[in-house]
């Protein structure tokens, strides 16, 4: 990501599309993001990535949880697999 952090908003908007692309291609429809088209081919991809993002989102909500700032930002090197 551009700027090195990632918000939660940001994260929801990723997690989002790439639970499109698996719906997409699951119906045997290629799903372009970012200029990269997927197929079903790429299930595997998408499925590691719909799990990556799902832990950042759940990231942020653990975090919302115990801190008094909502707006929380973490720094991309933090969410390396």
């Amino acid at each position: 990501m551009a700027g090195g952090e990632v918000t939660r908003a940001i994260a929801l908007v990723q997690l989002q599309a790439w639970l499109d692309a698996d719906t997409a291609v699951s119906l045997g429809q290629a799903y372009s993001i970012a200029g990269r088209s997927l197929t079903r081919a790429d299930a595997n991809t998408i499925l590691e990535r719909i799990g990556y993002w799902r832990r950042v989102v759940e990231t942020f909500d653990a975090a919302a949880l115990g801190a008094d700032n909502p707006g929380v930002r973490i720094a991309s090197a933090t969410l390396a697999r």
